[in-house]
């Protein structure tokens, strides 16, 4: 196999092997595309390696992003997760899990399913771009802005339209590999 990928993706073992078999790849499963839109929410500001090295501590933390558990969740819970260091310790970050995990349920209540929901935003396809290189990468599309809206509409939160297409390119709505990256064929 090649190891040609991402420029972003080399020189960390945990970023590549993210890179080499999660990044990109489509989703469907709800837990797990909710999993991902909460910790795209956390890296808000972030560098995505961060949130990546404390990724166990989260999904241990917040019940393992199953909203149905985190909706049951107290402010006191939620003050107890802020004392921990193996996360983000934002408070506003913190407590738009547990939002969030209410405006999901109520997705998945109206649309059968939050795959459902969310892929629609790509016509239940995924958008394949062909990039050179990072730079033609975009940060947002109209897809991303459509999404934000709806989401917000809902009620999440930390789901701008900068968050929702790095949340698409996580979760395989789009393909972002470059073409230089032997992923990119593959996902």
């Amino acid at each position: 196999m090649s190891n040609n990928r991402c420029a972003w993706a080399n020189g960390d073992a945990l970023y590549e092997k993210y890179h080499d078999e999660e990044w990109g790849v489509p989703i469907h499963d709800d837990r797990l595309l909710f999993e991902f839109l909460c910790l795209e929410g956390a890296q808000a500001g972030l560098s995505w390696i961060t949130i990546l090295r404390k990724r166990e501590n989260y999904r241990a933390l917040f019940a393992n992003f199953e909203a149905d558990k985190l909706v049951q969740f107290s402010d006191k819970n939620l003050e107890e997760i802020l004392q921990n260091p193996g996360i983000i310790r934002n408070r506003l970050k913190v407590f738009s899990v547990r939002q969030n995990a209410q405006a999901f349920l109520e997705v998945q209540k109206e649309f059968g399913s939050f795959d459902k929901f969310i892929w629609s935003f790509v016509n239940n396809t995924v958008i394949a771009k062909q990039h050179l290189d990072l730079s033609t990468i975009p940060a947002q599309t109209k897809e991303s802005e459509a999404m934000s809206k709806a989401l917000k509409k809902r009620g999440f939160n930390f789901v701008g339209a900068t968050i929702c297409y790095a949340f698409m390119q996580a979760a395989g709505l789009v393909n972002d590999h470059t073409e230089t990256c032997f992923r990119n064929s593959q996902v």
